[in-house]
């Protein structure tokens, strides 16, 4: 049984930062291709970052240079490290976990199997 907690949120003035956690078990973490999406109010899921076994990491041109996706393997732990935030990034952000990333593109994040509650980040 997969299972995958963040935590990390929280409310933050536009400039600020942010890192969120994933903490997974129930998967091969080393082996499992993974990342972040978000969804805005009332709006479709987004893709923002994703992470494959052999730590290949892909972005949305949006949080390009502002957000870094990374793992822990030994911790079996997913982060997004979040800078000079915006308004705009204002969402809930879930992690997400697939056994294989099957074109690498961020728009399969919200399409993967396994999926945590979400964290709510706004920025003002």
């Amino acid at each position: 049984h997969v299972q995958l907690v963040e935590s990390g949120g929280g409310s933050v003035q536009a400039g600020g930062s942010l890192n969120l956690s994933c903490a997974a078990s129930g998967v091969i973490f080393s082996n499992t291709c993974m990342g972040w999406f978000r969804q805005f109010p009332g709006a479709e899921r987004e893709g923002v970052a994703m992470i494959d076994s052999d730590g290949s990491t892909k972005y949305i041109d949006s949080v390009k240079g502002r957000f870094a996706i990374s793992k822990d393997n030994r911790k079996s732990v997913l982060f997004l490290q979040m800078n000079s935030l915006e308004p705009e990034d204002t969402a809930m952000y879930y992690c997400a976990a697939s056994r294989l990333c099957i074109e690498f593109l961020p728009s399969e994040i919200p399409l993967m199997e396994n999926r945590g509650q979400g964290t709510q980040v706004t920025v003002s």
